[in-house]
């Protein structure tokens, strides 16, 4: 019987389908296991063959731990709210909702063809009411609640105003944008606008003026990833920082909450370095520079205070609100022309871009230490983000300092004794001080550390500053003006924002007749008929971002069809968290930052029952593009095979990979490929023409898209899930090349050999062979670390060696056979499946034990003993294994090969290390 990928695949996918086989319910005789994969957005191009790389190894995973035993949790859906859908449909007019479904299908029907137990019944897509009403629900939340920084925790804002009532903002303990400070009678003689405008000071959601990354032609808000060199990843348009009021939300206030949730979770190493770098913690002096001539202070954060001394001058971000506020007017032609040169770089791109640049603002700031007065300048490398957007420099003792005071000839003071500044900032933060003093603070001679703390005392004692713990991560803009996302569930009363009420919940998105922004600018809801509550207040605008939908869809996958809570308590005290989180590193600081901030403010609420919601997290390397080129010789439709492409003057084209085997080109396809090409003449290689190739990124208009469709079509699925994991480590990018996937299907038919001779089952019953129980458990020990250790290709490898060793041992047999099939259904579904029928049994495999291995079938039978002479080994002899010691200095002794080393010689020792050697010593 031969091995019919094609039917066997659709028969136990038809199977798994019509029985629930992965339905998955709660359990509590079982342990859970939750598998997570980062749900995928549905483009309309579909999967290529790098993307189900991650799930074919969750998909592993989870079979694996369903055979140990699990009731295992692992579901499937679809981040379906996005810019690219939006953009097409204002391109075609469509809705995008029905091109988002549309691609939903294609991607679930490629999806079930790779064989996956994914538990359907738990698919959810952002863009579902019943979905996005949870999303809406926990906005309202965050709205409704401040962070309360002495219980390090989120509290009802109605608590806040409370206080407020009774005592103002006096010993309030509350994460805040701006220090601000009333008393009970100032607040309780309010406007209600006033206390709104007061109260968005401390709301986790609130609204604020900040700097994002604008799109006039798109009309919306970009975030970072999707922009790139000051323009639109979509549609390549210029973006610029632009200053708004926006929804935000206060994702800073748990900055340290989610330092310190990094030490409790099991991610690599470098990805929680990642994290730290991205909250940016720091601890230092926030201090004072008053401008001459000026009733303004600049705020500035350092965490170096000893270096007062040396600051020669301040920069101010180009967005810092002091940029207006303190240019001299014969400077503010200079300093606008400066913005508006900067305006379009994201803050990333200015973070790496190393250029130097900046204006001077004409005013000086008062140095609060040496009574000087330093100029102050405007630099795009200087964040408004980070501290208050304003720094001073000290050039001798930072390299982007030195830089721009070097660009500028301004002044460079070093404070570490036998620091050389000649040529480069000094950067080493020990030392002894020097240049440091004034009439009332010298630090002159003490260690760097001890300055630091000397300063810090100083400037606090005389009020110039303080101490203050900084970070670097910013709140979250959660606005976004398009049409294809979340509506806010906010309306306006008299210009205050209000929240609906939770039974009207879902808001869902209007009908409106085009999804481009109104003609007065206003965003595409603008357009919508009676956008307003049913009293005639106009809601929202506004949509949420891309990210509101993925921050918390693992939770809602332990219980979806829930229409009275995101998640039940039951659900989730039983399923808890992700045991196991696979995904590329690309949502390595946004989604898995916004995520933990979002599962911290349910865990204060006591919604959920964990406070970090990924324990593992595995990221998935990229699968690159196999290229491949046709060489044509100039001014000609002549094209040489590439061995004698030198011989020639050539261009290289990028050719369809599709139309390319083995690296050997199909000569009438590539007639056929493109009309240009129809008269193409060859120079060809012994009768071939041979396609040059190159490793690049996976992408159409490099052509080498390979479709996982055409891979299942001709391979089979089974197949295609081998060949991804065997192509190597799974944290690695590797490149895809369909010129090896012949093994492992040749693999899948030798497999397929061991069970038939012909149409005949093979497989015999009684006792297996010490050999090939030497060769399962083998397999057994190697696959259960590798699966452990997710080393996937070492096992496709292992597998190899195993059926190898069997096939040349003859084995037949069902004990040795059954066992081995079990351990392969992890990686190969389908096949195991169908063998595991064959053999009898009326479940599936998907239920079957995970073998254990037993280390006495793993004891060699024998063992090679080198023979010595004087410790100069001379030759090997092959021994049972345990071989009692008396006997092996005899049979060293008689062997044949002993005779001319101990001819004329007398033994004077025999030294044996058991299953080792034999030393014979001679005189």
């Amino acid at each position: 019987m031969e091995y019919n990928h094609k039917d066997i695949e659709s028969r136990w996918q038809k199977f798994w389908k019509d029985n629930a086989t992965y339905r998955t319910e709660i359990n509590p005789d079982k342990p859970k296991y939750y598998v997570l994969d980062m749900f995928p957005y549905p483009s309309g191009a579909g999967l290529h063959v790098g993307h189900p790389l991650g799930y074919i190894a969750s998909d592993i995973y989870s079979r694996y731990k369903r055979l140990q035993g699990f009731n295992v949790l692992h579901p499937m859906g679809y981040d379906a709210y996005g810019l690219p859908a939006e953009q097409y449909a204002i391109q075609t007019g469509q809705h995008p909702e029905v091109t988002t479904r549309q691609n939903i299908a294609r991607y679930r029907n490629q999806l079930d063809k790779i064989g996956f137990c994914y538990d359907w019944n738990r698919e959810i897509k952002t863009c579902d009411p019943e979905y996005y009403k949870w999303t809406q629900w926990a906005f309202m939340q965050m709205f409704n609640s401040y962070y309360d920084t002495a219980l390090q925790k989120a509290m009802p804002i109605a608590n806040l105003t409370a206080r407020f009532e009774e005592h103002g903002t006096e010993g309030v303990t509350a994460a805040r944008g701006k220090d601000t400070e009333f008393t009970a009678a100032q607040w309780n003689a309010m406007t209600e606008k006033e206390k709104s405008d007061a109260l968005m000071n401390y709301r986790i959601a609130y609204l604020g003026n900040t700097m994002v990354n604008w799109c006039p032609k798109l009309g919306t808000v970009l975030a970072n990833d999707e922009v790139s060199e000051g323009l639109s990843i979509r549609g390549g348009y210029p973006v610029e920082q632009k200053l708004m009021y926006q929804w935000c939300l206060r994702v800073s206030a748990y900055a340290q909450r989610l330092l310190d949730g990094l030490d409790t979770i099991d991610w690599t190493e470098s990805l929680k370095e990642t994290q730290r770098n991205w909250i940016g913690r720091s601890e230092g002096a926030e201090m004072r520079f008053p401008i001459a001539g000026q009733d303004i202070e600049l705020e500035i954060f350092t965490t170096r205070a000893d270096t007062v001394f040396g600051v020669t001058f301040m920069v101010l971000a180009p967005e810092s609100a002091y940029v207006q506020q303190i240019t001299t007017p014969d400077q503010k032609k200079a300093v606008e022309e400066y913005l508006d040169q900067v305006k379009h770089k994201t803050e990333r791109e200015r973070m790496i871009d190393k250029t130097i640049s900046g204006v001077f603002t004409g005013a000086y700031a008062i140095n609060p230490l040496t009574g000087k007065e330093i100029p102050v300048w405007v630099s795009d490398y200087v964040l408004a983000g980070y501290g208050t957007g304003a720094i001073m420099a000290v050039p001798a003792h930072d390299s982007r300092d030195y830089a721009f005071a070097r660009h500028f000839n301004l002044p460079i003071i070093p404070l570490i004794e036998g620091a050389d500044v000649s040529e480069q900032s000094f950067d080493a933060k020990s030392g002894r001080m020097t240049n440091s003093a004034s009439a009332e603070l010298n630090l002159n001679g003490m260690e760097v550390k001890d300055a630091i703390a000397a300063t810090k005392t100083f400037i606090k004692e005389k009020g110039i500053g303080k101490v203050k713990v900084n970070y670097r991560l910013r709140d979250a803009i959660f606005s976004r003006q398009r049409y294809w996302g979340e509506p806010f569930p906010v309306y306006y009363r008299d210009g205050i924002p209000c929240l609906l009420s939770e039974d009207k919940l879902p808001l869902t998105l209007p009908e409106i007749d085009k999804y481009l922004p109104t003609e007065t600018g206003e965003p595409p809801l603008g357009r919508a008929e009676n956008w307003q509550t049913e009293d005639g207040c106009p809601l929202e605008l506004n949509t949420m971002p891309g990210f509101a939908g993925s921050s918390a869809y693992y939770l809602r996958y332990m219980d979806p069809h829930n229409p009275d809570a995101l998640v039940s308590a039951r659900a989730n005290s039983y399923w808890q968290d992700v045991d196991l989180y696979i995904g590329g590193t690309e949502h390595a600081t946004g989604h898995l930052i916004y995520s933990r901030f979002w599962n911290k403010f349910l865990f204060d609420l006591g919604a959920v029952c964990r406070d970090e919601p990924f324990k593992k997290l595995i990221n998935q390397g990229m699968i690159q593009g196999r290229s491949n080129f046709v060489y044509r010789i100039k001014d000609t439709n002549t094209f040489v095979s590439a061995g004698l492409r030198s011989q020639y003057d050539t261009t290289p084209i990028h050719v369809d990979v599709n139309i390319v085997n083995n690296d050997i080109l199909d000569l009438e396809r590539f007639r056929n490929w493109r009309p240009e090409f129809n008269n193409a003449e060859f120079v060809l290689e012994d009768g071939r023409y041979i396609c040059g190739w190159a490793v690049e990124k996976m992408s159409k208009s490099m052509f080498n898209v390979v479709n996982p469709d055409d891979i299942v079509e001709k391979y089979g699925a089974d197949t295609l899930r081998l060949y991804e994991m065997f192509l190597g480590p799974l944290e690695q990018s590797k490149p895809w090349d369909t010129n090896g996937i012949d093994g492992v299907n040749r693999f899948l038919k030798k497999l397929w050999g061991l069970f038939f001779n012909g149409n005949d089952l093979a497989v015999t019953d009684g006792e297996p062979t010490r050999e090939s129980l030497k060769s399962l458990h083998k397999l057994i020990k190697k696959v259960t670390a590798d699966i452990e250790a997710f080393s996937y290709n070492t096992s496709v490898a292992a597998f190899m060696i195993c059926v190898n060793e069997l096939g040349q041992q003859k084995c037949r047999n069902r004990a040795i056979l059954e066992q081995l099939i079990v351990i392969l259904a992890p990686f190969a579904p389908h096949i195991s499946e169908e063998l595991w029928h064959t053999l009898g049994h009326d479940t599936t495999v998907c239920d079957a034990q995970w073998p254990s291995y037993d280390e006495k079938y793993l004891v060699e039978d024998t063992a090679t003993i080198a023979v010595s002479f004087n410790g100069k080994a001379r030759f090997n002899i092959q021994v049972p294994t345990g071989t009692p010691q008396q006997q092996l200095e005899q049979m060293a002794l008689n062997h044949e090969n002993s005779a001319k080393w101990l001819e004329g010689k007398t033994v004077r020792k025999i030294i044996v290390v058991p299953n080792k050697i034999v030393n014979i010593v001679v005189g």
